[in-house]
């Protein structure tokens, strides 16, 4: 059995809830969703979330709620899933990438700074694999240029940030629950603000900028007519991704201490590899280890692919490490060192909740085994 580079924390319970929606009758977004909603925001230390379909969507519904588009620029990492530049370009806006940190792999407000021109209207500040970013330096920036900073929080469920949630008190954060993240309900995502205005504009624009909702409407005893004030988008949540969601919701501080408990074992363990280095807690913060990537020895002659065929052929499925938008074709490339230092040369080890000591003493032995 190869042991996998993830494996999500699912069972009886989760079941249940989705069969529960399924016998309800209510299967779409309805009193689910908005149960979910409430609980991920308390969680998140937000006034409000915003159930939607995707984290790709939920950056696409803050960019278009913000106003930005054609001739408009938005400050995006390059070193992150293709979907944070991607967003931009959904509402005709131009991605800008900024290098990253070499330890943490997230924007400072330095690799910013140095990419902003007039037509920057706002940027999108990853909390990379759930190493959250410096988030004063960064709002500190965005206001003395009056921009708008939008959190990709896809992977930062249960991360701090200076002793709170990550992206508590953010203007807007997406989140999201694919099954590679800690919280999941399959598919979907989550848009958390502190303005009760947007999110009752988000919730309209993610059912077709509708202005009552198809779960209000039934809920009504009387006949009520929706209207249709302006273009929105079909970016709902199911009430059965919500009941798996709130079900996983009460799991996920057990998932964190346990991550957080295994990537200690892997620090001490990996140790041993002279010239690796892994991730780990910034000094303002603390991460989730939503992915466990580390970063090759200088001296090892191989490349990252080297180390996937190698860990493949000892049982361990591993990851290259997060990927450089900049590089792929659908974009420009841009001089950006650090980030392509690290897509190059960093690898995602097994992290997951089940996982056990054997097969984490696999893992590193056959890690050894290669880069030595």
């Amino acid at each position: 059995m190869t042991i996998p580079v993830i494996r999500p924390w699912l069972g009886e319970e989760e079941a249940e809830a989705a069969a529960e929606a399924v016998r309800s009758g209510w299967v779409a977004q309805g009193p689910r969703v908005a149960e979910f909603e409430q609980a991920f925001a308390g969680f998140a230390g937000a006034a409000e979330g915003v159930a939607v379909s995707s984290c790709t969507t939920g950056l696409h519904l803050a960019l278009h709620l913000l106003g930005a588009g054609p001739g408009d620029e938005v400050v995006v990492p390059s070193f992150s899933f293709i979907a944070t530049a991607n967003a931009v370009r959904y509402v005709g806006a131009t991605p800008v990438f900024a290098d990253v940190d070499p330890v943490t792999g997230n924007l400072t407000a330095g690799t910013v700074d140095a990419v902003l021109t007039p037509r920057t209207v706002a940027v999108i500040g990853v909390h990379q694999g759930g190493v959250p970013f410096d988030v004063d330096a960064l709002e500190a920036l965005c206001s003395k240029n009056s921009l708008a900073l939008v959190h990709d929080s896809a992977c930062a469920a249960g991360s701090t940030y200076r002793g709170k949630p990550v992206s508590a008190g953010a203007a807007l954060a997406a989140w999201s629950f694919h099954p590679r993240k800690l919280l999941t309900t399959g598919e979907g995502g989550m848009l958390t603000t502190v303005d009760t205005g947007w999110a009752a504009r988000l919730r309209r624009l993610r059912e077709h900028g509708m202005s009552v909702s198809a779960a209000d409407r039934h809920a009504s005893s009387g006949v009520t007519l929706e209207s249709y004030d302006e273009v929105g988008f079909n970016f709902r949540m199911t009430d059965i991704q919500a009941a798996i969601g709130l079900v996983q919701l009460g799991k996920l501080p057990d998932v964190i201490a346990r991550r957080r408990e295994l990537a200690e074992r892997y620090h001490k363990l990996l140790a041993e590899i002279e010239g690796l280095r892994w991730v780990t807690d910034p000094e303002y913060g603390t991460t989730n280890y939503q992915s466990f990537w580390v970063v090759l020895p200088d001296s090892y002659p191989g490349t990252v692919v080297d180390v996937l065929e190698g860990l493949s052929k000892r049982g361990v499925s591993a990851r290259r490490g997060i990927m450089a938008a900049h590089l792929e074709p659908a974009y420009s490339r841009v001089d950006l060192p650090v980030t392509e230092h690290l897509t190059t040369r960093s690898v995602i080890l097994p992290l997951f909740h089940q996982m056990t000591e054997s097969e984490q003493d696999t893992v590193v032995t056959a890690l050894a085994g290669i880069v030595r």
